[in-house]
């Protein structure tokens, strides 16, 4: 498991240029055949670039973009890369990068409008054609929203706000050129991660991507589609807003703040508009990735629904969801799909069925299974259906180090009864051995815990407002030797694919 974003390279975050390929290199020469990401999309700095508070649920984020490949394909010249300074390693900077390469891109959006040969125009018409349904909207919200300096749609003229034909049109041809750049970026970034795709199926490696159950109020799907979303017809606030109960961890709950979707009209019937538009959402993460991930899989059964005036998620209520009725639709649409279902937290045994009604591989996390009881589900020999998918811990928990190490001593005395070990020096790899052994079909490792790295390389703490998602991984850390044995172990456990 690994963002592009963790990527090394010189230009203050990771992207879909040669640290990608020497990454999907490294997988395929030392027998591993999983990539993990997180989600795609546009990531904004007041939710501090969260994946999963993105700007569209369609969209690529244009920082993940490679400057390198857009020299390649005659886009830059060679100089306008020449001149410019490295940004660090080891943390992504979202500020320099943006502003350096936006700049990038700028240029390469016009010499693309005026150099771009026969082939590639013939390519971004298709493009734009094949992704009008999302693309058109999404590309005019980011122009308006830069016309706005960055405010969220809801703070924009009224008349913007509810979507008038006529106040559209006239910005449609003030920002004309803007709506173009924003349509460049999106084709910039689907060409190269297909082809990025491409390389890494060719190696035998398929990309595991990640479908967030909610979007962001300040999204364009909200803004440009309303009516699949609870919000008041007059003022487009929120009727009600996404989380997650009280529990052991929160006596508040977590209220996250995103809109709910209208899945059924005022008279309890199915909102059609809402499921096609799931199906198109599933359809279109399908096309850039193997397998996906569904964060929250649980608010599919049924989901914490939170009056928008609360301020904690104490007082919500459980409302069902759309359950079997939706997963029915896609697969009638899509087939069967390759989906790993986040069943996280506090799981009943109709989220239970749902997912095994439509064979969805659920979550183990080994961060998760120790805490006294023997009966702990996420304890290996608690394992009974191998049709599993085991993590040594997500993008939302410690590194192994960090974890092991700030647990209470009595904590710690458990985990190396459990492994059979008075003492340990690489936790890491004795968690990644357990995994690796266990019966799940599949086992993901978040890379911070291949190369043994402590709380310092923290993807992200939830409730936390910053410094997460700024790791990155050093150029040079993929050593041999590294590799080696993580493909020896592979081996040892019959998970390389022989």
């Amino acid at each position: 498991m690994l963002h592009l974003s963790s990527l090394p390279g010189p230009f203050g975050i990771g992207d879909l240029g040669t640290e990608a390929y020497r990454f999907v290199d490294f997988l395929a020469v030392h027998r591993q055949q999983l990539w993990q990401i997180l989600p795609l999309g546009p990531t904004k700095s007041e939710s501090y670039h969260s994946p999963y508070d993105a700007l569209s649920a369609f969209a690529g984020n244009p920082l993940l973009i490679s400057p390198n490949l857009l020299m390649q394909d005659g886009l830059l010249p060679a100089t306008a890369l020449s001149g410019i300074p490295a940004l660090p390693e080891g943390t992504v900077n979202y500020v320099e990068a943006s502003a350096q390469k936006l700049a990038l891109f700028r240029l390469a959006s016009e010499r693309f409008t005026s150099a771009a040969s026969v082939a590639q125009q013939r390519a971004f018409s298709d493009f734009c054609g094949r992704h009008r349904w999302w693309l058109d909207d999404y590309a005019r919200f980011m122009a308006l929203r830069e016309a706005f300096q960055e405010k969220a749609w809801f703070d924009w003229e009224p008349e913007l706000v509810r979507r008038d034909p006529g106040a559209i049109a006239r910005w449609d041809t003030t920002l004309a050129q803007e709506v173009l750049f924003h349509k460049h970026l999106q084709f910039f970034f689907f060409t190269q991660w297909m082809q990025l795709k491409a390389y890494a199926n060719q190696r035998g490696v398929k990309l595991v991507g990640d479908i967030p159950i909610y979007v962001g109020l300040d999204s364009a799907e909200v803004w440009s589609k309303p009516d699949l979303f609870s919000l008041d017809p007059q003022t487009y606030a929120s009727c009600a807003v996404a989380g997650v109960p009280p529990d052991l961890f929160s006596e508040t709950g977590q209220r996250w703040g995103n809109p709910l979707y209208r899945w059924r009209d005022e008279d309890g019937h199915p909102v059609q508009a809402v499921y096609e538009w799931w199906v198109r959402r599933f359809r279109s993460i399908f096309a850039l990735v193997d397998i996906v991930r569904i964060d929250h899989f649980r608010g599919f059964e049924a989901y914490w629904s939170i009056p928008a005036e609360e301020e904690t998620a104490v007082n919500g209520q459980w409302v069902p969801g759309p359950g079997a009725e939706l997963f029915t639709r896609v697969q009638a649409e899509l087939g069967e799909l390759p989906v790993i279902a986040e069943d996280l937290g506090v799981i009943t045994p109709e989220v239970d069925a749902l997912r095994l009604q439509f064979g969805f591989p659920g979550m183990k996390v080994l961060q998760f299974a120790f805490g006294g009881d023997v009966r702990n589900l996420y304890l290996p020999h608690n394992y009974t259906d191998p049709q599993c998918v085991v993590y040594t811990g997500t993008h939302d928990n410690d590194t192994l180090q960090g974890w092991f190490h700030s647990a209470s001593p009595q904590d710690q005395l458990e985990v190396l009864q459990y492994l059979g070990q008075t003492v340990t020096t690489e936790i890491h790899w004795d968690l990644i051995r357990l995994a690796l052994s266990s019966i799940a079909t599949l086992a993901i490792i978040p890379l911070q815990d291949i190369l043994g790295l402590g709380s310092e390389a923290r993807m992200n703490t939830p409730a936390q407002t910053e410094g997460n998602w700024c790791w990155r991984f050093l150029p040079r850390t993929l050593s041999a030797d590294v590799g080696a044995r993580v493909a020896g172990m592979t081996k040892i456990y019959g998970r390389d694919g022989s």
